[in-house]
This record gives structure tokens, C-alpha cells and sequence, in this order.
């Protein structure tokens, strides 16, 4: 199927719910059941609706809704040896750092502000910059206000998850349908390495002994959250040399108490960021050493291979942040909510989902009905929406997608600082790209130019903007087939 070209930015550019309703009306499929047969046959109807509109619990969901984070939770119980939460910090693109902190009043006006002006907006979560129950009267404050105001909006809590179990029959009455629990360790010696103290019980511990509590507090909330249906997702930071190999160990006990996805995710190590790592030269994973482990851990929990390891304050699409956009300074201090943009949105893009659906169906047969047992791995630029709609040189990563005649596979993503600054190419950046981009076959983007498209053919990374606009899995079959087929020049010329 052919789908017309609805692009997401011209979505949500639009100025009004009228605007987007006529969008939805002029184009994308009209079938209702056109992609049904795409449902993960392993999962139940009930699950399904949880995660559709969940841009961090669903891969497919992050191409078209998007989170933002309240920075209401400042307190926390435990110190990590990668973390050092920072305030009042727009440069650094980490968790734990936010520019402001917020009243839970003051969240809701944000949270209001940010409704009525991105359309995308699926689900609020508390990420800290402390911990969300530690913090738990502000959490709960704030959760409050804007369930009343904004009743269809996914709630959502980040948490280490020592204070988690005191607060799970609240999370319950709440509607709290997604928590996060951050669990990098199951053997005791192996957390008294990354946390240096946990403060419970009104005491502070350290060592071995707050290792083991910590431990067992994340367990019985995982199970207690798993017993009233709420879907965990685990986030694990991956360290060399330090629980690398342990994650293993950890996937498998938080497969077994139920967790929904696990999200292993790069220690981010830099001695400008103060943490007790960066300071001490712990260095992060590589790109194929993420990928390594996460491919090493298929067959348990769901893998959740697109995180970006957003700040506390992130708003807006995975992989972009406009949370600049919505500082206090900039929002009215009487603000009422208007959903007519949101609910006109989610009709355009239930019309665009059924299409997409179509064209991987469509991709995925094409794969199968070749004999090739070869990979080709890709690289997008992309804006959203499941298409390659982004210009090489605008670009602040590529997704990875990984073809076989099994299927194709997104594998992650790989930020670079972009090569195009006010129409000139930066040829420092270019060098940067070419780095990230290591084993990567061939590049998609909405346009390149040839200056850029040369120099990554001369790193062996072929560039091709002749399929600006497709869907990504359309692309990737096509130039699948061709790759094994006769002649790739044909498809990339």
C-alpha cells in the first residue's frame, strides 16, 4: 500500500484541532482492520491498550506520542555513583538534571501549557530529580491536579524503589498505570560498588548492608506491582567491568517477578557531569557492547531498545526535548486546558498507524520470500512518524535498524552532533557522524548533500535520499531486496 505522504511535523504545525481533523480527512487508510494482523500475538487486548499511546513502554508508540517529566521530586534516598542531580542546567541531556523545579501548582500549569500546545502528549511522568516516592507527598499532589484537569493522560513514576512498596496501593487508587523501577543489581557485592549509601528507615547504611535492602525492597515492589496489573518497565545502567555481565543475572529475576520490558542503558561517564564514575574515569559502554549484552538478553523480559535517557524535565517526542520551550516564565499564570488539538491528533494519527501497519506487514513478506541469510544494517534520519523525513545535515541521531530475511529489527539509536550550522557543513561534526555511524552499511535520509555523501562512501557507509518519505520499513525491504538481489546502485543512485 502506498501510503499519502502525512508528515508529523506538518501535524503538528497546524494551529488548530480544525486544522488536524481536516488533515486526518485527506489522507491514510480507511480500512479499520487494515494492519489488525500486526498485534504481538503474545500479548492480550488489555496490554495492548495500556502500551499504544506509551512512548516508552511501546517502540512502535515513540514514532507519533510523546512524555514529558515534572521535576516536582528534588528528594532522594539513595546515592549513585553515576548520578549527580543537577538544577537550573539546560546543557546537559541526562537524567537527574532539570532546569527548574517545580510546586506541584506549578506543574499543572505546565502540564496544562504543554497539552494545549503539542498535540502528541500521551503520558506525564515523575522522573526526580530525586526519587518519585521518596518525594511521595509532591508526587502524589501533582498527580492529583492533573488527573482532575486532564483526565485521559497516562500517569507514570520513575523510581529507584526503595520507598516503592509503601506506595504501591496508592499508585493502585491512583491510576498510576506504568512505573519504572531502576535496578542494576541482584547480588549485593556488586551494588555496594555503584551505591555508596541508601538512607532507610531514618537511618543511612552503607556497603553490603544497603545493598541487600535495597535489593530486597526492589523485588517485593516489582511483585506487588506485577499482582495489581501494573506494567513495570526496569531500567539497568550497563558499566564495564562493574555489572555488565550481572545484568544477565538481573534480567532473569526481574523476568520471573514480571516486569514488562527492560531497558538496559549506557552508563553515561564524563568528569564534567561531577559524578563519583566520570570522576574516577569509569568509562561507558560502546555502542556494540550495548547491543552485545541486549542481544545476549533476548528471551526474557520485552527489550526496550529506544530509550534516550531523558532529563527530568524532558517534554516532547523521545529523542527531541522542547522542555525550553515551557519554562515557568513562559506559561500565563492562569491557564485553562483545551484538548480539542490532542484529541484531533490522535484521529490523524489512528488513520496514519493503520497504514503503517500495512506497509511492515508488506515488508516483512518481502523479506520472508527471499532465500538470502545476509544482514544489512541501516542507519535513519527520521522526525517521527515512522518515515525518513529528516535532512542528513539537521540530523541529532540516526535509528538502527538491523534487516534479515527474518524481519527487520530496530536495534537503537546513535546521537551525533548535527553537520549542517545556518547552511554550512561542519566538517568536525562530519568526522564525528562517520565515527558513530561504525558498521553501518547504508545511511536513509530525507536529503543529503554531496559533499557528505561522498566522504562517508570514502568510510565505506553508502548515503541515499531516494527513498525521502517512506516509511522506513518500506525502504529498508526494498533496498534489502536489491542488496541480495541484482544491483544496489539502482536504488541509491
Amino acid at each position: 500500500m502506498n501510503a499519502p505522504i502525512i508528515s508529523l511535523e506538518s501535524l503538528t504545525n497546524t494551529t488548530s484541532s480544525g486544522q488536524l481533523l481536516t488533515t486526518a480527512k485527506s489522507g491514510g487508510c480507511a480500512s479499520s482492520s487494515c494492519g489488525s494482523s500486526s498485534r504481538p500475538a503474545d500479548m492480550d487486548s488489555a496490554t495492548r491498550e495500556k502500551i499504544k499511546d506509551h512512548p516508552c513502554f511501546s517502540e512502535e508508540a515513540h514514532h507519533y506520542f510523546a512524555r514529558m517529566h515534572v521535576a516536582v521530586a528534588p528528594a532522594c534516598n539513595i546515592q549513585c555513583n553515576y548520578c549527580n542531580r543537577k538544577y537550573d542546567c539546560a546543557n546537559e541531556s541526562r537524567p537527574g538534571v532539570v532546569s527548574e523545579k517545580l510546586t506541584p501548582d506549578q506543574a499543572l500549569r505546565k502540564v496544562i501549557a504543554v497539552a494545549n500546545e503539542v498535540p502528541q502528549l500521551s503520558v506525564l511522568g515523575i522522573a526526580g530529580p530525586g526519587d518519585a516516592c521518596y518525594d511521595w507527598n509532591k508526587t502524589r499532589a501533582t498527580f492529583e491536579r492533573v488527573a482532575r484537569e486532564i483526565p485521559d493522560i497516562k500517569l507514570c513514576i520513575s523510581t529507584n524503589g526503595l520507598a516503592l512498596p509503601e506506595h504501591v496501593d496508592e499508585l493502585a487508587e491512583m491510576n498510576v498505570s506504568h512505573v519504572t523501577i531502576t535496578i542494576n543489581m541482584v547480588d549485593p557485592a556488586v551494588g555496594e560498588k555503584i551505591y555508596p549509601w541508601i538512607f532507610y528507615g531514618h537511618r543511612r547504611y552503607t556497603g553490603v548492608d544497603a545493598a541487600k535492602i535495597l535489593h530486597e525492597q526492589q523485588m517485593l515492589g516489582l511483585e506487588m506491582l506485577t499482582e495489581r496489573g501494573i506494567l513495570t518497565k526496569i531500567n539497568s545502567v550497563m558499566i564495564p567491568g562493574v555489572n555488565d555481565q550481572h545484568l544477565i543475572e538481573v534480567n532473569k529475576w526481574v523476568t520471573e517477578r514480571g516486569a514488562f520490558l527492560h531497558n538496559v542503558m549506557p552508563l553515561i561517564s564524563d568528569s564534567a557531569h561531577g559524578t563519583w564514575f566520570g570522576l574516577t574515569g569509569q568509562r561507558g559502554p560502546n555502542a556494540f557492547e550495548l547491543k552485545e549484552l541486549q542481544d545476549r538478553l533476548e528471551g526474557g523480559a520485552k527489550l526496550m531498545r529506544h530509550c534516550r535517557q531523558c532529563r527530568a524535565d524532558a517534554v516532547g517526542l523521545l529523542g527531541t526535548d522542547r522542555g525550553q520551550e515551557f519554562t515557568l516564565d513562559q506559561i500565563p499564570l492562569e491557564i485553562a486546558y483545551n484538548g480539542g488539538k490532542r484529541h484531533a491528533y490522535r484521529e490523524v494519527v489512528a488513520r496514519i498507524r493503520d497504514d503503517h501497519v500495512a506497509a511492515k506487514n508488506q515488508a516483512i513478506t518481502t523479506l520472508g520470500s527471499l532465500s538470502a541469510r545476509g544482514t544489512l544494517q541501516v542507519a535513519v534520519a527520521t522526525k517521527g512518524g515512522g518515515r525518513i523525513n529528516e535532512h542528513f545535515g539537521h540530523a541529532k541521531e540516526f535509528q538502527i535498524y538491523e534487516a534479515s530475511q527474518t524481519g527487520i529489527k530496530f536495534v537503537g539509536h546513535r546521537k551525533v552532533e548535527p553537520y549542517c550550522h545556518g547552511g554550512w557543513g561542519e566538517d568536525a561534526n562530519l568526522v564525528g557522524i562517520i565515527a558513530a555511524l561504525e558498521g553501518i552499511d547504508i545511511v536513509l535520509c530525507a536529503r543529503i548533500g554531496d559533499c557528505p555523501k561522498n566522504k562517508l562512501m570514502g568510510s565505506g557507509i553508502r548515503a541515499t535520499e531516494a527513498f525521502g518519505y517512506d516509511y522506513i520499513e518500506t525502504a529498508i525491504s526494498a533496498l534489502y531486496a536489491t542488496e541480495y538481489g541484482d544491483d544496489l546502485s539502482q536504488a541509491t543512485a
